[in-house]
């Protein structure tokens, strides 16, 4: 379960904490959307996540054969009624001895996307849910660019299956 949820935290750009919070109700799995309310947000706004087909898959691997219960966790704990473990993702990388932080996949996300691809920068904020500081922008800008989204995913998604390189994993010392 370390592997999937690291790797759909990865695929997804999303927040550790929206992750481990997300709940099967959160999820339109056949349109391929996640949607995070609110108060599970760190801008306190509703994120649209759109799902690139390797997430799609994860969420299909783990999915429960019969309708699971109201607000039951996508990736549930050992606890019963409790979410993974904050430190499972951080424990994996560990024993994969790099050298790296999984909030570092976010920054990764965001070079790759300034440096190596040509979607506008307020795409790629949108995807990574920050809020918009400046007034006057936040006023005027009401749309999430999900379709331009579904793109920039789909891209990553690639990026990442290609094994490319945003900046190369420092191995820990032994």
């Amino acid at each position: 379960m370390a592997a999937l949820v690291l790797e759909f935290t990865i695929l997804t750009a999303a927040r550790t904490g929206e992750v481990r919070g997300a709940r099967w109700s959160e999820f339109d799995i056949a349109g391929g959307l996640w949607t995070v309310p609110p108060m599970r947000t760190k801008t306190g706004k509703e994120h649209r996540v759109p799902l690139c087909s390797r997430a799609v898959e994860i969420l299909h691997c783990i999915m429960p054969k019969e309708e699971p219960e109201p607000g039951a966790y996508v990736f549930a704990g050992e606890k019963a009624g409790k979410p993974i473990s904050s430190t499972t993702m951080a424990n994996l990388l560990e024993r994969m001895n790099v050298d790296v932080t999984v909030h570092g996949f976010r920054s990764s996300f965001r070079d790759w996307a300034s440096e190596t691809t040509g979607f506008a920068h307020q795409t790629v904020e949108q995807a990574l849910a920050h809020a918009i500081t400046n007034r006057v922008e936040a006023a005027y800008r009401r749309g999430d660019q999900l379709a331009k989204r579904r793109e920039l995913m789909a891209a990553w998604q690639s990026f990442c299956e290609s094994g490319g390189v945003v900046v190369p994993l420092r191995h820990a010392s032994a």
